[in-house]
């Protein structure tokens, strides 16, 4: 009686590469390479927020103080900071109606072209209709032409319909000129949705409306906060439109500052607050909406 002999077994030969190990000096390297990237984002933030806590540091001390000496002694205690000049500015009424005047310029335009891009993108980018490509091209066409080249023709037209130094004709402005690049990043935005999504929900039975609603504009948050907030700055922050189609009356925050460093020169005890209330805005709604901002910013950088 014969025994087999069990088969014999070959070892494979491994053919996976091992990790190269790190070794110490090159994760001290990557450690003191983070560390120094690190230190230099820090010091151009802290150069960045300079202006804005000098002008803070600013508006809290008296105007003998700030004649005296620099900003930057309120930090060693020297001098008295109190919310005194806040008081008065509230307490005059043309720079509190200049800023109301700023919200009701800044919140209409940004509303309006916010909801007329959205419709319009998701028109250029998921409807068929005659002459689509062609009107899409004429409004990218339109983001070449500056805004100092409507100044006047607008200006005239306003002037004979009697919208010329009313806030209404101000909003139409912006509204305008806002149009193009937000109809432009919206389609982009929209045109990356998957088609399969909308043709089921068109098996589903949904409208085009209720596919608008219900489906494109949840997955357009990021681009539609990103446009809003774009939006929002660039009408508060503006001083030339609202120069040229307000009046005295319908000016907002920007023209009123520019009017008091012209008539008071150096009258930092209103200059100083009110501009520092006019930076705090835009930058309490930037924070408020910055994690769809950041999301809308890296939209399709990722395939």
């Amino acid at each position: 009686m014969t025994v087999d002999a069990p088969p014999r077994t070959t070892a494979r030969p491994h053919t996976g590469t091992a990790a190269p190990k790190r070794r110490p000096a090159t994760w001290l390297a990557q450690r003191a390479g983070r560390g120094l990237v690190q230190v230099g984002l820090a010091l151009i933030a802290l150069l960045w927020l300079t202006p804005a806590a000098g002008l803070f540091f600013s508006s809290l001390r008296a105007d003998e103080d700030n004649a005296t000496s620099g900003w930057w002694t309120a930090l060693t205690g020297a001098g008295n900071l109190s919310f005194d000049s806040y008081s008065a500015l509230l307490e005059d009424s043309g720079i509190v109606s200049a800023f109301w005047n700023t919200v009701a310029i800044s919140v209409p335009a940004t509303v309006t072209v916010v909801v007329v891009a959205a419709l319009a993108g998701y028109a250029f980018a998921w409807l068929e209709f005659p002459g689509r490509d062609w009107i899409f091209l004429v409004v990218v066409g339109m983001l070449v032409v500056p805004v100092q080249v409507g100044l006047l023709p607008v200006a005239k037209m306003f002037g004979a319909v009697g919208l010329f130094g009313t806030i209404p004709g101000v909003v139409l402005f912006h509204v305008a000129y806002g149009l193009p690049f937000a109809i432009f990043l919206l389609r982009n935005y929209f045109a990356e949705i998957p088609r399969e999504m909308l043709e089921a929900a068109r098996m589903d039975g949904g409208s085009e409306w209720r596919i608008f609603i219900r489906l494109i504009l949840p997955l357009g948050r990021p681009a539609i906060a990103s446009l809003a907030i774009f939006q929002f700055l660039w009408v508060w922050n503006d001083m030339l439109v609202a120069l040229i189609f307000a009046d005295s009356g319908t000016q907002p925050l920007t023209v009123a500052l520019q009017s008091q460093m012209r008539q008071f020169g150096s009258n930092i005890g209103v200059l100083a607050p009110g501009a520092f209330l006019s930076l705090i805005v835009p930058v309490v709604v930037f924070f408020a909406f910055q994690r769809h901002f950041v999301q809308g910013v890296m939209a399709g950088s990722v395939k």
